[in-house]
This record gives structure tokens, C-alpha cells and sequence, in this order.
């Protein structure tokens, strides 16, 4: 597969290249859908090769499908997978898609969609889940914020028995 990046054609190898460097100069800690969602091969180099030190999110690779879930755990292509509810439907079928990934360990990141509204859902969803991320984009417009607000508010209502139940995002 062939890629295009700073106006020149690169292979799927050439751009693992310049993952890993980033990585290694960035300090990166997660990296969201490095490659075309077909070239599940590709997601499998890239997360062998990073060997648990940065979260490799399926995101268009995966699109919440259990099936493709499925098939992303068997050739261990990731080790994180992002979830948005409206991507696949409805929260159950969202549900069924965070259980296959925890039962193959993966690592969980809950997701609003682009032009999201202030709804506050997904920061409840994201508590319930239990995950280890939440991806709402910086807290630049209102309907980010609210995001925000809700997680903070979440918290406080849990009181003393708030604690982040996910697992360190790198460890070390």
C-alpha cells in the first residue's frame, strides 16, 4: 500500500520509519489509525514494534465493528481500540464492542464524534466503561468543555470512591 505524505509517495514501511521516529523523539504516547484501515498488516508491524510503550488506536480500522474487532485480535493489529456510539449504532452494540476488546485486553478509549454538540454522554459512557482514555479534543469550544465539566462533576458525586479504575495508558 502506498501513502502520501509532505507531497511524496511513501510505503507502508517508509511511514512505520517515520512513526517510530516521532515516537522516539516526541516521547508519543498514543497513536491514532498510523495506517489505511485495510492494511491491518501494517497496524501489526507498527504495534509489535512499540512493544506496549505507545497505544496504537484502531479508530477508522476498527469503526466499532465487533467483526472487525474480531479479525484486529487475531493478528493482534492494535493494542487499543476507540469507541464512538453513533459509529456503530447504539450504546448496546457499543457495549458489545468494548466487552470484545477488554476480554482480548485491549485497551479501551471512549470518543465523541467531530462536530459534537454539548451533550455530555460520552463522559458517562466513558465512566461506566471504565476506560482509559476519553478523546473530546481540547477544551477550546464549549461543547468540549461540557465534556470536561461532566467528568469533573462525575467525580465529585462519586466523592471518595472516585478512582480511575483503568490501567496506566504507558507504564515505566
Amino acid at each position: 500500500m502506498k501513502y502520501r505524505m509532505d507531497g511524496r509517495e511513501r510505503s507502508g514501511d517508509e511511514m512505520l520509519d517515520c512513526y517510530l521516529s516521532l515516537v522516539k523523539k516526541y516521547r508519543l504516547l498514543t497513536i491514532e489509525d498510523p495506517f489505511d484501515e485495510e492494511d491491518f498488516s501494517a497496524f501489526r508491524r507498527i504495534t509489535r514494534r512499540l512493544k506496549g510503550k505507545v497505544m496504537v488506536l484502531g479508530d477508522d480500522l476498527y469503526v466499532a465493528n465487533p467483526e472487525r474487532i474480531r479479525k484486529g485480535v487475531s493478528l493482534r493489529a492494535t493494542n487499543a481500540v476507540l469507541v464512538k456510539p453513533n459509529q456503530i449504532g447504539t450504546v448496546n452494540e457499543t457495549m458489545g464492542a468494548v466487552g470484545i476488546a477488554r476480554a482480548a485486553g485491549l485497551a479501551v478509549v471512549a470518543s465523541h464524534r467531530s462536530g459534537e454538540t454539548e451533550d455530555v454522554f460520552i463522559a458517562h459512557l466513558a465512566t461506566a466503561i471504565e476506560s482509559e482514555l476519553i478523546k473530546t479534543d481540547a477544551p477550546a469550544r464549549g461543547e468540549r468543555v461540557a465534556k470536561y465539566n461532566e467528568l469533573l462533576r462525575i467525580e465529585e458525586g462519586l466523592g471518595a470512591s472516585a478512582c480511575f479504575a483503568g490501567t496506566p495508558v504507558i507504564k515505566g
